[in-house]
């Protein structure tokens, strides 16, 4: 697409003076954007193999707080330098930033080995997994946010409180009611469109001030690196028309809450779709009918690499199209995973189960290490699940804390294989965290709820 760029583009651009700026990014384990801004010209000359950054950044929190207790790195090791490594296949402008360019870097140790902690090596591994079997997988991910009418600064200012929504209405769908905020979310889609980022549309979703951006489905790894950007674009768009969005799981009770379904099929390495097979139910070929049972085998293990944060549990709720039952239906939203594109070359399973703020290279990888477990052990897909599965009775149910979600990956010997143990032990850690975190805060629940009652 137009807005990706060569080195040699990017050295034509910077003599033409249309780019003196290149963002230089890493991805945190919480799926953000962390790097630096080089001058065109140092990066071109001087950083475009290597450059460095503090090895905390993959042992922190929302906060940056530096966390006790990781193996990789801490204050008695001295919280050293890992190598990034920009990969110049994500090379791309930045149309919202002026004469600025960004790219993505790998991680690696001071032997140029990549870091096994690091979110783009721990998608790679699963992906090498798939390839060294003649698969390629294809994915992507929705992403769904609340905008809101105050810019970043006044929210803070008032502690999050009376938030003005940019509707004041469900707007799912809704054509006059988005078209109000078009000149925010138009900025949004041509934005990453100029990026080199196929987008494909943006609707209002099932909520007051919920919007929905979608980017069409590729390579895991490219549907990863694109989630990273696009989430941040949205971001640093609505900062520069004084607006916020958030991409909470839950930010209110009264909301609906924020999801980013997986969408995920299987490819021949020379583009034949695997997951079909015409002969057969639905059209389901055999090596869908494993890569599902895997994921719903797994899906227990899983489920804190869709929901990170406690926040992310209390999106799970009947009746708001959020799944509770990790159940496989036909075209059926009220399951944790959806046959979408029955019996077509666009058919595939719709995880339903990730929040709007997960991390998509662990979200992607978990899945497709399930998958794979799946396809190895030639497990047998269950039966479809028929009806409202909020009411099933006796179906798997979707941990309902992160607490449990925890212990489940923890747990799981199928991720410890997959991953490696000391990449589990490192997320559970963050995990358990997390939680620590919120047990110890008095919330302006318990304090209206108690404060005079009690």
């Amino acid at each position: 697409m137009s807005g990706m760029l060569t080195l040699e583009q990017l050295k034509q651009e910077f003599a033409a003076g249309s780019i003196d700026t290149v963002l230089a990014c890493q991805i945190d384990m919480q799926g953000r954007l962390m790097g630096k801004r080089f001058h065109a010209d140092y990066f071109i000359n001087h950083a475009v193999e290597e450059t460095h950054s503090c090895n905390y950044l993959l042992a922190t929190d929302l906060e940056m707080e530096t966390v006790e207790g990781y193996k990789s790195t801490s204050w008695e090791a001295g919280y050293g330098d890992y190598v990034m490594k920009p990969d110049m296949s994500t090379l791309r402008r930045v149309p919202w930033l002026e004469g600025t360019a960004l790219v993505l870097c790998d991680v690696l140790d001071h032997h140029h080995n990549p870091v096994p902690h690091s979110p783009r090596a721990i998608l790679r591994k699963q992906i090498d997994r798939l390839a060294a079997m003649g698969i390629e997988p294809m994915m992507a991910t929705e992403l769904e946010f609340f905008l809101f009418d105050q810019s970043y600064s006044d929210a803070c200012k008032t502690g999050y409180r009376d938030m003005q929504l940019a509707s004041s209405y469900n707007e799912d769908y809704h054509i006059f009611q988005t078209t109000k905020e078009e000149e925010v979310i138009r900025a949004m889609r041509n934005g990453v469109y100029g990026a080199g980022i196929a987008v494909e549309c943006s609707k209002g979703e099932a909520s007051a001030g919920q919007e929905e951006l979608n980017v069409k489905y590729d390579k895991a790894l490219v549907t990863a690196d694109q989630h990273s950007i696009v989430k941040n674009a949205c971001k640093e768009i609505a900062w520069q028309h004084g607006k916020a969005v958030t991409f909470m799981a839950k930010w209110h009770d009264d909301a609906a809450g924020s999801s980013s379904h997986v969408h995920q099929s299987m490819w021949s390495t020379d583009g034949q779709p695997l997951f079909l097979d015409e002969s057969r139910p639905h059209g389901m070929s055999e090596l869908m009918c494993q890569y599902l049972a895997g994921l719903l085998a797994h899906a227990d293990d899983v489920t804190c690499l869709l929901a990170p944060y406690v926040n992310s549990y209390k999106r799970f709720q009947e009746g708001t199209f959020a799944p509770t039952k990790a159940v496989w239906s036909l075209d059926n939203r009220t399951a944790g995973f959806r046959l979408c594109g029955e019996g077509t070359k666009a058919i595939r399973i719709e995880c339903r189960i990730g929040g709007a703020d997960l991390n998509p290279y662990l979200a992607l990888a978990g899945q497709l290490a399930a998958g794979i477990a799946g396809i190895e052990q030639k497990l047998a897909l269950e039966p479809e699940f028929v009806g409202d599965a909020y009411a099933g009775e006796n179906a798997r149910e979707v941990p309902k804390t992160l607490r449990e979600a925890a212990e489940k990956m923890n747990e799981s010997t199928m991720l410890r294989e997959a991953f490696g143990d000391d990449v589990i032990d490192h997320y559970v850690h963050a995990a358990r965290w997390e939680q620590k975190e919120h047990d110890k805060r008095v919330t302006d629940w318990e304090v209206a709820r108690g404060f005079e009652r009690a």
